[in-house]
């Protein structure tokens, strides 16, 4: 069952016609409220649906709708046709809509009464005559919106709308989510740049650069006290992994990345960013390059990518908030397992894995990194979780942005990998390795991701669909 949020709410709009008269209508808002009380207690549902009444006229509509944009707490309208619902007087409500549609299809009765049935029976339950009509204007005003269609007590019909549901709240948050830039992207790397200011017309994103330094005066104001309660905390979530260090060289730089968290964490929080992506070619001023810090604070909910790529730490911050941070992360493609039958990806990173990517407690190591010149960073290794997942690239093709969206099966290693000093994801790719490495390829899928076993492929499209974003789906 799934936790309610009480601060933000769906408004159910049911359509009719003052044809009917007072009877019928009343029957209409008796029904309706009785299917949005039993949907709400379904246990499917994220948030909470309000009933905003029946829709007998074209006024009734466009009030309801001015109110559905007006108030904060509302995130989206769903919307019923008990009866047949002429949509001539949808068309200046719906034009003005500005935040997530859902139609569900359905009708208050399950079965059709035919030892009963009558005209009277016949002109209460239309919702079959008015789906059409409405369907009928909100394609041709070009209504980018959500179609549901099943018996309304049915728990799948009910998880459908609470998977929309956190889309939709998605939707609406993306228009807040503001990502820090430290550094540019990574120099001769094509992929990762984007337009910036199209992100924000298209997807709500705030794209903002500061140079290191800034970042750098939050980490020097960070107290030798700070340092040491986080250290703590440290030693208590993770397992510690020694190697070739002795304890007090291990500490110290564990304790250098509890430094850069600390002021990672100032950083964000003071300047109002939910996402930030970083840049080993941009280090100066800090001994080590962010990895346990980033980590945690992935774990935390926050987006982030590598290498300057602004675009995925949006997309993952966007991601974890549909998700509820569940099992969902950053992640980069790295190298091919190509034995025959049993074809597969390493997923992983220099160090940036997502911790919310496993079910095992993750252990700290420190480790050279081989890139950007800096001293061993800490890092938290482990291996990822299996289960079926959605991977999805956001690419900027130059006139517009296009979502790759494939999915895979992730796998728990089998295999020890003792010289490996990060955490490791291994998925296979749908339909098969040849294809849809091939496909992805082919379109100019980034190597940069973000991948949920939370999610599934349906609620990204409809969050494409919202943003009228392009999309290509591999499965």
């Amino acid at each position: 069952m799934k936790k309610i949020n009480n601060k933000k709410e769906f408004w159910f709009l049911v359509g009719t016609q003052d044809l009917y008269g007072k009877e019928t209508i009343s029957k209409v808002k008796k029904h309706a409220q009785i299917m949005v009380d039993e949907i709400n207690k379904s246990g499917n549902l994220p948030f909470v649906i309000h009933f905003a009444g029946v829709a007998e006229t074209a006024d009734n509509i466009t009030k309801v709708i001015k109110e559905v944009n007006y108030h904060d707490n509302v995130i989206g309208l769903i919307t019923w046709m008990h009866t047949f619902s002429p949509a001539k007087m949808w068309i200046h409500g719906t034009k003005l809509l500005q935040k997530p549609l859902l139609h569900l299809v359905t009708q208050f009765n399950e079965s059709i009464p035919w030892k009963t049935i009558d005209m009277d029976f016949m002109n209460l339950n239309q919702a079959a005559h008015g789906d059409r009509e409405y369907g009928y204007i909100n394609a041709r005003l070009k209504i980018k919106h959500k179609v549901i269609v099943g018996y309304w007590k049915n728990p799948e019909v009910c998880r459908q709308i609470g998977e929309w549901m956190d889309v939709a709240n998605a939707y609406n948050k993306s228009f807040d989510i503001r990502i820090a830039r430290f550094g540019d992207n990574m120099r001769s790397v094509a992929v990762t740049d984007g337009d910036k200011i199209q992100a924000q017309i298209d997807f709500g994103w705030t794209v903002d650069y500061y140079p290191i330094a800034d970042l750098v005066n939050y980490i020097n104001s960070v107290t030798t006290k700070e340092i040491d309660a986080l250290f703590d905390i440290y030693i208590k979530e993770y397992n510690s992994i020694y190697d070739k260090y002795d304890k007090n060289t291990w500490t110290k730089h564990v304790k250098e990345q509890a430094k850069i968290e600390l002021g990672l964490r100032k950083f964000l929080k003071e300047n109002k960013y939910d996402a930030f992506c970083t840049n080993f070619q941009t280090l100066s001023g800090l001994k080590q390059l962010p990895g346990l810090a980033v980590q945690r604070l992935m774990s935390d909910g926050y987006g982030f990518s590598a290498e300057g790529d602004w675009k995925t730490a949006g997309l993952n911050r966007l991601m974890k908030i549909m998700s509820s941070n569940k099992t969902t992360g950053f992640m980069e493609d790295y190298t091919y397992e190509l034995e025959k039958n049993n074809e597969y990806i390493l997923q992983a990173h220099m160090l940036e894995v997502d911790p919310t990517l496993t079910d095992k407690k993750p252990s700290i190591k420190v480790a050279p990194l081989g890139i950007g010149d800096k001293d061993d960073p800490a890092r938290l290794v482990f291996d990822g979780k299996a289960g079926n997942a959605v991977v999805v690239s956001m690419i900027d093709l130059g006139k517009k942005f296009k979502l790759l969206i494939n999915e895979v099966e992730c796998f728990t290693p089998k295999e020890p990998a003792p010289k490996l000093p990060v955490a490791r994801i291994l998925w296979k790719v749908k339909p098969n390795f040849a294809e849809g490495v091939k496909k992805w390829i082919e379109i100019g899928g980034g190597h940069h991701t973000v991948v949920s076993l939370a999610l599934n492929t349906q609620q990204i499209i409809d969050w494409a669909t919202m943003v009228n974003l392009d999309y290509e789906l591999i499965k």
